[in-house]
């Protein structure tokens, strides 16, 4: 009983998360501050870059080096076809939406999209948290609290678009909170695969890695470094080194 509750809770958290940052549209106003939305960007790009190194790529290394490859090739080419992957898939679905009235569609996919890896990955760590080591537990709990934390901006950056766009209040925030309800299904996809894939972890690990990588590099970390430089720099310095505190620390 106890397992099944810390794993619906590792599950659940980022989509809550998300719908916490949706709920910003009921507290801002239509027009937000520039330099808020870009210190939250920086923090999320921050949590995500820490949270891809300390609880993916070198989980991934370690075991990787058990394995039969080289210690570095299932991380490194895992790495590169996520963020690959991902790219193609979003250049894909991105030609749906081109016909699309609003460029509001773009961020809602964009967001959803990434947010079925992050999914994936919080199911990886809860299975492996489910063998019961006390370091995989801990994993488990930083890493779904990393990925909540980067959600909550995300969320809003769902819901505050639409907001400004002329939607109501409600449709906002349904909108934002919905784009975060595929991460405890994408967690239950990966919980489900991972117990009969065990040795191909290290390349869904890194590759999931190079899925948040690749959106840190594409959405957060642009809208954080302009036009103010410095702020959107020291917010992606400080959501690093919380997410490395929270790694370590538990």
């Amino acid at each position: 009983m106890e397992k099944i509750i810390f794993t619906a809770g590792i599950l659940l958290l980022p989509a809550v998360c998300t719908t916490v940052g949706a709920a910003g549209a009921f507290l801002f106003r239509r027009t937000q501050e520039p330099r808020t939305q870009r210190m939250t960007s920086g923090m999320a790009a921050g949590i995500m870059l820490a949270a891809s190194v300390w609880s993916l790529l070198l989980p991934a290394i370690e075991r990787a080096e058990q394995g039969v490859w080289p210690g570095w090739f299932p991380p490194t080419a895992g790495l590169v076809v996520g963020a690959v992957g991902l790219l193609r898939l979003e250049a894909l679905a991105g030609r749906w939406f081109a016909a699309g009235p609003e460029h509001c569609g773009h961020m809602v996919l964009a967001v959803t999209l990434h947010n079925l890896p992050e999914g994936m990955v919080v199911g990886l760590a809860a299975a492996l948290a489910l063998e019961g080591s006390p370091e995989a537990v801990s994993g488990a709990l930083a890493l779904s609290l990393g990925i909540g934390l980067q959600n909550i901006p995300e969320g809003a950056a769902v819901s505050l678009p639409l907001l400004r766009s002329g939607q109501s209040r409600g449709r906002a925030f349904l909108a934002g909170a919905a784009s975060g309800l595929v991460e405890p299904l994408g967690g239950l996809l990966a919980l489900a695969v991972a117990g009969w894939v065990s040795a191909a972890l290290p390349w869904l690990m890194s590759a999931a890695a190079g899925c948040m990588v690749c959106v840190t590099a594409q959405e957060m970390i642009p809208q954080a470094v302009e036009p103010d430089e410095s702020a959107g720099v020291i917010s992606i310095v400080l959501g690093f080194a919380l997410m490395m505190a929270l790694d370590v620390a538990l």
